[in-house]
């Protein structure tokens, strides 16, 4: 039996609450019964679960509904194929479960995955099959996508990274199903930051799991991802630039400045060093992603972006790249840009109406087109009807606030983020305790099953164990 879970958030703020509310209840129309299970679709016209969102957002919706963060990642576990590969999405017809091989479709999964290990009861077989799954399907990588025998992994179609549209996949196919490469084409085989670095997380979150077991492997796992980081800055970062750029089957760089690096962030597989010069020099420029609403897929003043309102990775700011910006700047200790990023987006999505859409414009912060789950679509529906209830977007905004103003539960502890601003309260109930913030914007108490535990002053994180017992602070506001 999956444990009590909850969330309740009131605040003076009423773009806040507003964006929260919304979000909480459209959130609850992408809930969907996949063969006698419940699962949380993408949403927003998609009606599948994908590999590239759909575990990283089940996880995210954790607190609210745990049956569909658990079937979210458990979908993609029990369909993995005999060699290892996981479906890109997984289709439910009739109660009759699809699951899809023809791309990779992205891998937001295993950090996700892993959490739910710590959320929900600890549960030893649960991690047994998490490990042989990442392990697997690593070795499924190395053996289909490692054509060049430098450490660079490759990708085969424009949908194994989920880059709809991108000018820098040139001709390449949407969809590949075989395993050996593609031929023919002006650019694939890519050799991809993406690709490579999803073998980096397979591997550290592999060698955090022998951790856990304290199993002697921890050591080996954790070098050999250490490999992958290697790999991707001998082989794609560029030095001068500050980023990393993918090569096309030629072994020419692509050269388009992409917020690809960003995502090599959420993975982990890049140095601090190169984080740094990355979030310094592209990140926060604002002609490149630090736009008004910041994070266009595109940098801004390169030559391969297009402000095109379709669902085109050529431009536009995403709410999937809001969603993994979380991850990806707090693994390398930037906190406070995640805050900024926050209130752009919040701001952006409540003055649409707390419409939930794709894409945004990232000069005006207005919501774009409606971009359905197929081009076909697309071109069938009125250019003047707006998408809502896209789940990246809506989870990306409420993920935002709990790490603002609330409470989340990380690998077996609990983020206390003390928001400054207005006067608010914030409740959760995970690993058997009830969790509660009051604050006025200055000052915030934190309580632990009815007791506090303390009081700070606000613009701060508190880290602390299950029971409340502090582990370390870090700013989340600038000073």
């Amino acid at each position: 039996m999956l444990p009590e879970t909850r969330v309740a958030f009131r605040t003076e703020n009423t773009i806040l609450q507003r964006v929260f509310d919304a979000a909480e209840e459209k959130c609850r129309q992408n809930l969907r019964d996949f063969g006698g299970r419940t699962v949380l679709v993408e949403g927003g016209g998609y009606e599948k679960i994908w590999l590239e969102t759909q575990p990283m957002g089940g996880e995210m919706y954790a607190l609210r509904n745990p049956e569909a963060a658990l079937n979210n990642c458990l979908m993609f576990m029990e369909h993995q194929r005999a060699d290892g590969r996981l479906p890109g999405s997984i289709h439910c017809s009739d109660g009759r479960i699809e699951p899809q091989f023809n791309k990779y479709q992205g891998f937001c999964f295993p950090f996700h995955a892993l959490n739910l290990y710590w959320l929900f009861g600890r549960d030893e077989a649960y991690l047994n099959h998490l490990k042989d799954v990442l392990i697997r399907f690593d070795a499924c990588l190395w053996r289909t996508r490692h054509l060049t025998g430098n450490g660079i992994l490759s990708s085969f179609c424009v949908y194994d990274t989920g880059e709809d549209l991108a000018l820098r996949y040139g001709d390449a196919p949407c969809y590949w199903e075989e395993d050996t490469p593609p031929e023919g084409y002006q650019v694939v085989p890519m050799a991809s930051m993406d690709v490579t670095s999803w073998s980096y997380a397979c591997r550290h979150t592999v060698a955090e799991i022998c951790r856990i077991q304290r199993d002697p492997a921890t050591e080996e796992w954790a070098r050999i991802a250490s490999e992958v980081t290697d790999a991707l800055r001998k082989h794609l970062w560029n030095r001068k630039r500050g980023a990393l750029y993918d090569r096309d089957r030629q072994g020419k760089t692509i050269d388009i400045l992409c917020h690809n690096t960003l995502r090599c962030m959420y993975w982990g597989s890049i140095s601090q060093s190169m984080a740094n010069r990355f979030v310094k020099d592209h990140l926060l420029n604002p002609a490149e992603f630090w736009t008004r609403l910041p994070l266009p897929s595109v940098a801004a003043n390169d030559p391969a972006f297009r402000n095109a309102p379709e669902n085109n990775w050529s431009g536009q700011p995403e709410g999937l790249t809001y969603q993994r910006a979380i991850t990806a700047l707090e693994n390398y200790g930037y906190c406070p840009i995640v805050t900024a990023l926050g209130s752009r987006l919040i701001h952006a999505v409540y003055e649409s109406g707390c419409r939930f859409t794709q894409q945004y414009d990232p000069f005006t912060g207005k919501p774009s087109l409606v971009c359905a789950a197929t081009h076909q679509l697309i071109e069938e529906n009125s250019r003047d009807t707006i998408q809502d209830d896209y789940g990246p977007t809506m989870l990306a905004c409420l993920e935002y606030i709990a790490h603002h103003y609330g409470i989340h539960p990380h690998m077996g502890t609990v983020w206390f983020s003390l928001g400054s601003g207005s006067s608010y309260e914030y409740e959760a109930e995970c690993y058997g305790h009830q969790y509660r913030i009051l604050s006025n914007g200055q000052k915030a108490e934190i309580q632990v099953d009815g007791k506090a535990v303390g009081t700070w002053k606000c613009g701060i994180r508190i880290i602390a164990q299950e029971t409340g017992q502090v582990v370390r602070m870090e700013n989340i506001e600038s000073e």
